[in-house]
């Protein structure tokens, strides 16, 4: 659609929506251009009807704290949706059940559950992003990952229908589950063990210390590039990269971490093209000298 057939349509959410929005500075690699219809959906209600009157005839995307996506710097065509403030809520249930929604940042969860006394979240202080985005890919890190304390989902689709979804329900794998991509996770249940707070706080300082001397940090990264290959070779993804290709390999402003070979770095202005090149490049090199075909972890997001 045309915006100005979206002005029209959409004139009652005018306070939320940004048409021709500027996407660099929404994610992590400080890379992208501008989309053509940004909503902030900071209520349920107002969610549920811009879904409706949208009705799918627009691509839609859900942003999060956009630390695993690579946005093209074209116009993207389509709405991107990002969850506001009553999706950015925590609570606790039966003093062993977290309700999170989905725009709370995986670290915040960790907090939350420490500070409640509840163990299981730890490895979450270490993940970037938001539970909504860890939830889409199963995240996780030092052996832990979502599926291992999630209870159930509550979803809405594209057409604005909510359902609950048990974990139960789900079929989990590395990185992925078989949900459907037209779901938008709205909250989650969590469920912790109780354990004491000052013995919680300790093991995420050990992981976040861990993480720190092997990650980096503080730079224009969208984290892990690619996944594992874990049904293949024991070997990480970034072994298999360091082992084939140059490490001085860039294009642009667009190059490898010397800390961390499956963490691409903007060290400057790369360009959407640049990261892309790189990407492909480090895909190809890997499966010609390893004959393993590495999958991307993060998100491209282009027309």
């Amino acid at each position: 659609m045309k915006i100005d057939e979206l002005k029209e349509l959409l004139h009652r959410f005018d306070a939320n929506v940004i048409y021709n929005a500027d996407l660099k500075k929404k994610n992590w690699f400080n890379i992208g251009g501008k989309a053509k219809l940004f909503f902030n959906a900071n209520e349920l209600k107002d969610l549920i009807e811009f879904l409706k009157i949208l009705n799918n005839r627009e691509k839609i995307h859900i942003i999060g704290a956009g630390s695993n996506t690579l946005i093209t710097d074209e116009v993207y065509d389509g709405v991107i949706i990002k969850l506001g403030k009553n999706f950015n809520r925590l609570s606790i249930l039966n003093s062993n059940i977290i309700i999170s929604g989905t725009a709370v940042l995986d670290k915040k969860l960790s907090e939350f559950a420490a500070e409640n006394s509840l163990s299981g979240f730890e490895f979450l202080a270490c993940i970037p992003g938001t539970i909504g985005g860890g939830l889409k890919m199963n995240a996780g890190c030092f052996g832990k990952e979502f599926k291992d304390i999630l209870v159930s989902i509550q979803a809405i689709d594209k057409t604005g229908n909510i359902s609950t979804i048990s974990a139960k329900e789900i079929n989990f794998d590395y990185r992925k589950n078989n949900l459907s991509d037209d779901l938008i996770f709205l909250s989650a249940s969590f469920k912790g063990k109780k354990k004491d707070t000052k013995k919680i706080i300790e093991s995420m300082k050990k992981l976040k210390i861990e993480k720190n001397n092997n990650q980096p940090s503080k730079i224009k990264t969208s984290g892990s590039t690619f996944k594992n290959p874990v049904r293949i070779t024991t070997k990480k993804a970034w072994q298999l990269i360091k082992e084939s290709v140059p490490a001085n390999t860039k294009f642009g402003d667009a190059c490898i971490s010397d800390k961390h070979s499956n963490f691409f770095v903007n060290k400057g202005n790369a360009s959407f093209n640049d990261m892309k090149k790189l990407i492909n490049f480090v895909e190809k090199s890997v499966f010609k000298k390893t004959g393993i075909n590495i999958e991307k972890e993060i998100k491209i997001l282009e027309n």
